[in-house]
């Protein structure tokens, strides 16, 4: 009897998320993916289920809903059973001065980036233990998109950064206490990435100067095929360039707020 590999995949309908997807059902992954937005979530499980032949299902939840959050888990485990790789790419950013920014602002990027994830790894971590035992020249993997902006702080994205900091911090914390049970996690830490979210620096960033959503895939995929044994905090990837741990963002301030919204991957 084949035993085929799981994932579930955060922010999965677009961009980084839908790459890595696509290169773990490359892989032979069945995938639970995850995402707002249940029509382009659909539309994505369907072309990697036509190309791939994988299991791809589709669930909606919003990452500021911890209910939401714990019922995805729940979800993947009464369709997979285990979990090989966890994949935390759902994310939200907003720029803006510390000395401006508004308490509601900065708690969604917490809800987000941080809440969401610990409650993922929390509620996920029987079934990653689970797959981690029964694969243990491999283990299982816990894959978090972080951010450039959590290794090097810069101006007016303080409360982004920091958010991408702690869930940093998180991964090397849960491989501390997880990975002598197999389960090993990882953030990977990008500078700005050629994906819908970054059209707003178009203006001062070319996209061909970005990042690839492929060259975050490729990272993703590097840790799964690791051994048990091989563990990686944090992977950081910078665009060639002079500055090579600033994300180069500049705020583009809401007149009479002082943020804007923004994203660094």
């Amino acid at each position: 009897m084949t035993v085929h590999r799981s994932a579930l995949v955060t922010g999965g309908s677009r961009g980084i998320g839908a790459e890595i997807a696509r290169r773990l059902a490359g892989e032979g992954y069945h995938l639970t993916l995850a995402a707002r937005t249940l029509d382009t979530l659909a539309e994505t499980a369907r072309l990697l289920r036509e190309e791939f032949g994988v299991e791809a299902n589709p669930v909606a939840a919003r990452m500021n809903d911890l209910d939401q959050v714990r019922d995805l888990v729940q979800a993947h485990a009464d369709r997979f059973g285990g979990l090989n790789a966890l994949v935390l790419s759902a994310g939200t950013g907003t720029a803006g001065r510390v000395a401006d920014m508004q308490a509601k602002t900065y708690e969604r990027m917490l809800d987000v980036n941080f809440r969401a994830p610990i409650t993922l790894v929390q509620a996920a971590l029987p079934l990653l233990r689970k797959s981690a035992a029964e694969d243990p020249a491999r283990g299982a993997k816990i894959i978090a998109l972080a951010s450039i902006t959590g290794v090097a702080g810069e101006a007016g994205l303080a409360a982004y950064g920091a958010t991408k900091a702690a869930l940093i911090s998180l991964c090397e914390t849960v491989s501390l206490e997880e990975s002598g049970n197999g389960v090993s996690a990882t953030a990977i830490s990008p500078g700005y990435v050629d994906t819908d979210m970054t059209a707003w620096k178009h203006d001062e960033l070319d996209p061909s100067a970005m990042l690839r959503t492929g060259d975050i895939a490729e990272m993703a995929l590097a840790v799964t095929r690791l051994s048990r044994n091989a563990v990686i905090p944090n992977i950081v990837l910078t665009r060639a360039g002079d500055r090579m741990w600033r994300a180069r963002a500049t705020a583009i301030e809401t007149p009479g707020t002082g943020y804007a919204a923004c994203v660094s991957r």
